[in-house]
């Protein structure tokens, strides 16, 4: 006999106090914590709770009994359900004033190094349409409301973001405020010329289907472009040749419809997963890159490519990086210049942006196609001189005798994954022994654990946080470290 599980309560009239990771809320209850999403610090609620264990609870707000005096009306028809944006309630000073917090918090909580006073967070410029890349799944059948299925509402098919916790539901998207409208008129328009011509979205379950995904990215005006670059890359599932056909009918709708596209591309995928890396991306229309510009310096962006998402943004983020790197350095004798390792250097745009300053920077990057891309870019700007790139694992690279042949690095710059870095790899950055580490992080409390690994030779300068994504939790950080003295 199956036991019936204790109902979760629901509790009225709690304060949310602070902001906890994730971009949830917290109150506390009876000592315990209680993290709620959409919440405000200083709103009245009751939260229906949906999960409880024995040190926390995780709880919805079932009634906003009091509204907080920082809460503010969402701009977006989706909040709440789409699962991005989540602190569109909070206006975005104190945004920034709970990232900054954040960053402070991890620092502290996790590094327990000692700490020299943060600088003031770097807000972005645009707080919407800051995005230059977005990507919408298909799929034939849409997210409903609970309304909606107990109504048993006909399955419909959708177009837009998948559903946090739901890997095979897609909220269908009308309006995204985090790019340039452009994105809605090729998403909308490609749904409706879908649907109006019969031709099947992906089946997410059952894995068939032919409209599957569409990666919209964009490039800055620029003088040689002065309506910028629209790159869109539309995948595919096709089985058949008649599949084929309909799938060609879309490319051919995008490129007569939207003449604005400098980059049309397809690629069919018949994988269990929505990633290209490992498939041939075909060209159907223009060229089969964006150009991005940063104080003169061209970057040339595929499909696969990665870039920064906040293309302004990013180069806020790359001053502090440059500003920490060199100081007031501004000797123009290359025999006086220092030597730059660039670390997880992806497809080279920091150490194309540093390299000016420096008399080699050695980009090193697991990844063999960005590094492909590195080089790419290093020879579009003039510096394959002043570059040299290498592929492959960081701890295997970045030996004596690598070092020996190339010099030992004055300053490492460092940019790692959200994981961090391998305790190997913060070893071989400790026997490198460079005056200076820079450490740009996605991820505060990745970051503050690396700090703690290398405190005993490097004591934290420099703390300076940068918000690259207004309307949510994520925050990048940079540090910089000096060397202790023997």
């Amino acid at each position: 006999m199956t036991r019936k599980k204790k109902p979760l309560p629901l509790l009225e009239g709690i304060e949310i106090t602070d902001v906890a990771a994730e971009g949830k809320a917290l109150a506390r209850v009876d000592g315990m914590a209680v993290f709620v999403p959409y919440a405000v610090p200083g709103d009245i609620v009751d939260l229906q709770v949906r999960r409880k264990k024995h040190s926390f609870m995780e709880a919805d707000v079932a009634r906003l009994v009091k509204p907080s005096p920082l809460r503010v009306e969402p701009f977006c028809k989706h909040f709440g359900v789409c699962g991005g944006c989540k602190w569109q309630c909070l206006p975005y000073e104190e945004q920034l004033r709970w990232k900054q917090k954040q960053v402070e918090d991890n620092l502290q909580r996790i590094g327990k190094v000692e700490l020299p006073e943060t600088s003031p967070i770097k807000g972005s410029q645009l707080t919407r349409g800051y995005r230059n890349k977005l990507e919408f799944g298909f799929s034939n059948r849409r997210w409903m409301t609970a309304e909606e299925m107990r109504e048993k509402a006909e399955w419909q098919p959708g177009v837009g973001f998948h559903i946090p916790g739901a890997f095979d539901k897609i909220l269908d998207i009308e309006e995204c405020h985090l790019m340039d409208p452009v994105q809605d008129r090729l998403r909308n328009g490609v749904r409706a010329f879908a649907l109006e011509h019969g031709i099947s979205f992906f089946d997410l379950r059952a894995q068939n289907g032919v409209v599957r995904n569409m990666m919209v990215r964009t490039a800055l005006p620029r003088e040689d472009a002065p309506e910028g670059e629209l790159m869109v890359v539309m995948q595919f599932c096709w089985q058949t040749p008649e599949e084929e056909g309909q799938a060609m009918q879309v490319m051919d709708y995008l490129k007569r419809e939207f003449p604005e596209i400098t980059s049309l591309m397809y690629v069919n995928n018949t994988k269990c997963n929505d990633t290209i890396g490992d498939l041939p991306v075909l060209l159907y229309a223009g060229r089969d890159h964006l150009i991005e510009t940063m104080e003169g310096l061209r970057f040339k962006v595929g499909p696969k490519s990665f870039y920064q998402t906040n293309t302004l943004q990013a180069y806020e983020l790359y001053k502090v990086a440059r500003e920490f790197a060199f100081g007031e350095q501004l000797s123009t004798d290359n025999c006086q210049l220092p030597i730059v390792y660039d670390l997880y250097t992806g497809t080279g745009t920091i150490a194309n942006f540093v390299a000016a300053r420096a008399r080699q920077v050695i980009g090193i990057e697991y990844v063999p196609e960005a590094i492909e891309d590195a080089k790419v870019n290093a020879a579009l700007n003039g510096l394959t001189d002043k570059t040299l790139f290498y592929a492959g694992d960081m701890k295997d690279i970045l030996t004596d005798d690598f070092i020996k042949e190339h010099g030992r690095p004055d300053v490492i710059i460092t940019d790692p994954p959200r994981a961090g870095m391998h305790p190997d790899v913060v070893q071989v950055i400790l026997n490198a022994a460079p005056e200076r580490i820079v450490y740009v992080s996605c991820n505060p409390a990745t970051q503050a654990r690396d700090l703690q690994l290398m405190d005993e030779k490097y004591r934290v300068e420099k703390v300076q946080p940068v918000d690259m994504f207004p309307h949510t939790h994520h925050v990048e950080n940079v540090v910089l470290l000096v060397r202790r003295e023997k």
